[in-house]
């Protein structure tokens, strides 16, 4: 007798679902790929981090009497978020499948906000497989820029009246 197979049986092989394939986010590396939000909110979150890391030292050096290691500081400071920008930078131009040499255009002021315009590439590239989705605090990062922009307009609107309230009310009162 001949073995009958059943059509409807589970498959005999492994099948699994592969889902998305994400590349590991790595932020001191030139290797891999940075997606636009994560760009923005790393170079603002790591150079704010840097910047007040800077002013500590700064302050307690100040404060010690030691003007060489507050002068030091800061230039070691500002090379290390320069370093750290290129490398994000180098990054985000593998994400939309671009040689990392174009970050050379981030040294032109204005022109390196094409690498917070250009989406990137959906799915792998030659650089790999797409980053994994934002996370909140990347994203709570990225918007802390146009926060200070908004702040900023505020800012510059509502000092000047309150200066004039100020006056009138000096003037008033004598």
């Amino acid at each position: 007798m001949e073995a009958v197979s059943n059509p409807y049986q589970t498959p005999g092989s492994a099948v699994e679902d592969q889902g998305e394939q994400y590349s590991e986010v790595k932020i001191l590396s030139v290797a891999g790929r940075l997606g636009r939000v994560r760009y923005i909110g790393y170079s603002v979150g790591l150079s704010m981090l840097l910047a007040v890391a800077m002013g500590l030292v700064m302050a307690l050096s100040a404060a010690a009497g030691i003007a060489a290691l507050s002068i030091a500081v800061t230039i070691l400071g500002y090379v290390a978020i320069i370093v750290l920008q290129i490398m994000l930078t180098i990054q985000r131009c593998h994400d939309f499948n671009s040689s990392g040499w174009l970050s050379i255009l981030a040294i032109i002021p204005l022109v390196n906000l094409i690498f917070w315009a250009i989406p990137g590439t959906d799915g792998p590239n030659r650089f790999g497989n797409p980053p994994p989705p934002n996370t909140t605090g990347a994203v709570v990062l990225a918007l802390i820029i146009p926060l200070m922009v908004v702040l900023g307009i505020v800012a510059a609107i509502a000092l000047p009246a309150y200066q004039q309230y100020v006056k009138r009310a000096h003037s008033v009162q004598q």
